[in-house]
């Protein structure tokens, strides 16, 4: 039987080896963790990955699961042109994960935090039916920070990367889609193993005027809806340009389902006024960089072209729900 440490005993042994960069003037070990101040403003947010709604164990080593878990905070931060600095961590523990487990699991979070810049500066653990890991993430914005109510009427809207991939390497590990090869573990991989475009939210902020931005990660299309209710305006995608990987293609074809209301991609889209080619903005970001669409009045989205079914208008909408825990309308 596997021994499950004490709440105490856990933190210590967790903790232990954390460094910390010249922003922490006291980590982990007392009441609070004590942040030297800034002079940007300041960015907060805080998000949960939990055990049978986000991932499986099976799935999964602990080490991509520690650093999945801050990745999907360092995409909102990401997503606002920021540079995250410091979080905390709180565990909910099931019984039957050993000490072993959690070494690992912290192992991958701090490898992901350093890479990123950030400090683990302290955190808490309960007990709990479920594994879950919360992470709330403070970082500067150190140019005016990207928000979703700036886009404007004749704004043309992009995203970097692929959409969709992310949920059909979940639809594969849940036996839901077949894949084999490198199609499979290139989707599998983008569920497991996100990355946040934090480099490219940052050049963004160059950009005059500043654009409107999101990161998607509950899907494209409802993520989309987030920026046009903020900003009071309406949209029209082009079905043609959603970005698509070869991977996506090989697996569902040019069904844009996946692609539309797939969640957990983490790619940013953004609204920039026009004049801006792709190629230009690809090398600018340092990731591709596709329009797909613009901003327009009124209050509603708009998918135009021909679907993979040979139809004008939309597939099946939807997105990540976190309360109902399921994909689709």
């Amino acid at each position: 039987m596997i021994k499950t440490p004490g709440e105490f005993e856990l933190i210590a042994r967790l903790t232990a080896k954390l460094r910390h960069g010249r922003r922490t003037i006291l980590g982990p070990g007392d009441d609070c963790a004590i942040l030297a101040p800034s002079r940007y403003q300041q960015l907060m947010t805080i998000d949960s990955i939990v055990e049978g709604v986000h991932f499986k164990l099976e799935w999964i080593t602990p080490e991509a699961l520690g650093a999945r878990a801050l990745t999907v905070n360092l995409s909102d931060i990401a997503a606002m042109g920021g540079v995250p600095s410091a979080c905390v961590v709180n565990l909910a523990v099931r019984p039957g994960l050993g000490g072993r487990f959690f070494d690992r699991l912290y192992a991958g979070l701090a490898d992901a935090a350093r890479a990123a810049g950030v400090d683990i500066v302290g955190g808490n653990v309960t007990s709990a039916d479920a594994l879950a890991i919360t992470i709330a993430l403070v970082g500067d914005a150190q140019r005016s920070a990207l928000r979703r109510d700036a886009a404007r009427v004749g704004d043309e809207i992009f995203v970097t990367g692929t959409v969709g991939d992310a949920t059909i390497g979940w639809q594969i590990l849940d036996g839901k889609l077949f894949a084999r090869g490198s199609s499979r573990k290139f989707l599998i991989d983008r569920f497991l193993r996100p990355t946040a475009r934090l480099t490219a939210g940052q050049k963004l902020t160059r950009i005059d005027p500043l654009p409107a931005a999101i990161d998607i990660s509950d899907g494209l299309w409802q993520d989309l809806g987030h920026v046009l209710e903020r900003s009071g305006v309406g949209a029209e995608i082009e079905a043609t340009a959603i970005p698509l990987s070869p991977a996506y293609r090989a697996v569902v074809g040019d069904d844009l389902e996946f692609a539309l209301s797939g969640g957990e991609d983490y790619e940013i889209l953004f609204c920039l006024r026009p004049g801006h080619t792709e190629a230009a903005l690809s090398r600018r970001l340092g990731v591709p960089a596709r329009r797909i669409g613009k901003i327009v009045s009124g209050r509603r989205a708009r998918l135009i072209g021909r679907t993979d079914r040979g139809k004008l208008g939309a597939p099946r909408l939807g997105g990540w729900d976190q309360l109902r825990a399921h994909r689709g309308p």
